[in-house]
């Protein structure tokens, strides 16, 4: 290390350099600290030399380094056993969670509210964060949360009670805990929030009571079990904005409005385009967001619309192709659908529907058609149709009425007269052709109903974008174990799925990070490595490494600006990692 002293008009700045050698061979420096000008330190100093207190405190860091660099020998005695009960192997991959975790101020927050809670006795930033981490790495019950925290290198300090009651604090600042960390988010960059994904999922619980949020629904999993409603939105980047937490007998179509209030509220965002898939199509949800600033983009179901749009939307004449910029218009009855098998048509018209309010909604009907989608939708048929023959010959009926669009059984139908009409006691179930006859219709066709007027191939890439909310979802429930859920009270179980929710912002952070320079880590890659970032502790010296240096590290070191995969980290140099993960801008208070 050395001091250099740069003069200009104004001032003179003194700063900590280092020297090193370029990869062309060329002596070179790099500036490791800003120390200060001159002027500022004559102020601070009480009248010490500015020079002479700068080359002190670059004589310090030189030793400092030295200190951290120097070879470590470990003498170890094979007869030696090792002493009980001593911990030896740490995780370190959580780091990589903290810095981000702290970049988006989330020790901040908690600070915020502990302000508000003069009397408590815990570390709820410190409780926080663990739930985070060990979501994302060890998910499971916050009793082996709790457990599994023992592994990092910073250990907790709170007991499972204290877990639970911060449960409950964090379940009485929900709202305010998304809209802040969204708010902070800002300083890492800028949130693409014009274009929002919203959809519902839901988790259930190991249990048959019904209570409070726990209810009755309609699962996803088809488990019968009480389920509860999660409403998730997500940016056009694919970043968790926002959430709620619903009883699970909650219809889907009530819960758009009172999120994106909200939004208006809290987040401060009122100028939206929302996508959403059917189930939240409803014409109420679409009128509220066809006003001011707000628009819609939403699926519709082609079954369901009107008899001269539907006879419309399957007409075989009239198609184009998207991404062309030609008017031709096409009959997909005569194309060839190999040559066109990649080719997705569409065409679009306006249309005004009467609301039951006696209101009129002017919207835009999009259909698409693609060859492609024919060939899968038909293909999966074909499966049922199979599966529905099999459960016939084994001399099986349709064992209920409502029956889901992946069920084969919707293709067995029973009879109750003999073929000359007369009224038979015993059902007869055979393969109802007509409604094979009938999906077959729809196969290929998707539509949308939108009030922008932006062209209808922009329109399809936006609601093309709703795979990023899925992907939300999986994560959460088969990477971060989301259900079954193991709390019980409506204020813990809110605070679960907050934790959640955090757990998913901060993982897509790190992803987007490790992920830059065209690389695509997967999900189970990142968590997989996290999880097996593990260091032998030496006492008195410091951490060996004990896991595998792969490009996967490489990136996560290089988007974290650390790194932990040298011979042996000392003890002071994991201090300063530490530290450095923990590190975030000042706050005003």
């Amino acid at each position: 290390m050395k001091l250099n002293i740069v003069k200009s008009k104004n001032c003179t700045i003194l700063y900590a350099a280092r020297s090193y050698r370029s990869e062309s061979g060329k002596s070179t420096s790099k500036v490791v600290k800003r120390l200060g000008t001159v002027e500022e330190l004559r102020e601070k100093l009480n009248g010490e030399d500015p020079i002479e207190w700068a080359r002190t405190q670059v004589a310090g860091m030189t030793a400092l380094e030295k200190e951290e660099n120097k070879h470590v020998i470990i003498d170890c005695n094979p007869m030696a056993l090792i002493p009980k009960g001593e911990q030896r192997s740490y995780n370190g991959g959580y780091l990589f969670l903290q810095k981000i975790y702290y970049e988006l101020g989330l020790d901040y927050i908690c600070k915020k509210i502990a302000k508000k809670h003069k009397l408590l006795k815990y570390d709820l930033n410190g409780i926080l964060s663990m739930l985070v981490y060990t979501r994302i790495l060890y998910p499971g019950s916050k009793r082996s949360s709790l457990e599994d925290a023992r592994k990092f290198l910073e250990q907790p300090e709170c007991a499972l009670e204290q877990v639970y009651r911060a449960l409950s604090l964090l379940a009485g600042e929900f709202n305010e805990i998304q809209a802040g960390v969204y708010k902070r988010s800002l300083k890492l960059g800028k949130r693409n929030t014009r274009v929002v994904y919203y959809d519902l999922t839901n988790y259930f619980f190991e249990c048959e009571e019904e209570s409070g949020l726990r209810q009755y629904g309609h699962s996803k999993e088809n488990r019968p079990l009480p389920i509860v409603q999660m409403g998730l939105f997500m940016d056009r980047d694919g970043f968790p904005l926002a959430m709620c937490v619903e009883p699970g007998n909650t219809a889907e179509t009530t819960t758009l409005k009172p999120m994106e209030q909200i939004l208006r509220d809290k987040f401060g965002l009122s100028r939206l385009v929302v996508c959403t898939d059917g189930g939240l199509s409803s014409y109420e949800n679409r009128k509220n967001d066809s006003v001011g600033d707000r628009s819609f983009i939403t699926v519709q179901s082609l079954k369901k619309l009107k008899k001269h749009l539907q006879e419309w939307a399957l007409d075989s004449k009239g198609w184009r192709i998207a991404g062309s910029q030609g008017k031709e218009e096409y009959d997909i009855s005569i194309l060839d659908a190999k040559e066109y098998h990649e080719t997705l048509f569409f065409k679009e018209r306006w249309d005004p529907t009467l609301m039951s309010t006696g209101e009129t909604l002017e919207q835009r009907v999009i259909v698409t058609f693609s060859f492609k989608y024919q060939e899968y939708l038909r293909h999966v048929r074909e499966r049922q149709i199979a599966r529905a023959k099999a459960l016939l010959a084994k001399g099986w009926g349709a064992t209920s009425k409502k029956k889901s669009p992946g069920d084969a059984k919707r293709f067995i139908k029973a009879e109750h007269v003999t073929a000359d009409g007369e009224l038979a006691q015993i059902e007869n179930f055979s393969l109802n052709q007509d409604m094979i006859d009938q999906e077959a219709r729809f196969d290929g066709f998707y539509a949308l109903c939108t009030d922008l007027e932006d062209p209808a191939p922009a329109i399809i890439e936006l609601n093309g974008g709703r795979w990023i909310i899925e992907n939300g979802f999986r994560i959460m429930k088969t990477d971060f174990d989301a259900r079954p859920v193991y709390v019980r009270r409506d204020d813990r179980i809110k605070a679960h799925f907050l934790t959640c929710f955090l757990a998913l912002l901060v993982y897509k952070y790190l992803e987007k990070k490790v992920n830059r320079g065209g690389k695509h880590f997967t999900t189970d890659e990142i968590v997989d490595t996290l999880r097996g970032m593990d260091f032998l502790g030496i006492p008195g010296e410091g951490y060996i490494p004990t896991y595998t240096r792969t490009d996967l590290t490489n990136h996560l070191h290089g988007s974290a600006g650390f790194r932990t995969d040298t011979q042996i980290v000392t003890k002071q140099k994991m201090r300063s990692i530490i530290a450095q993960t923990r590190k975030r801008e000042k706050d005003e208070e």
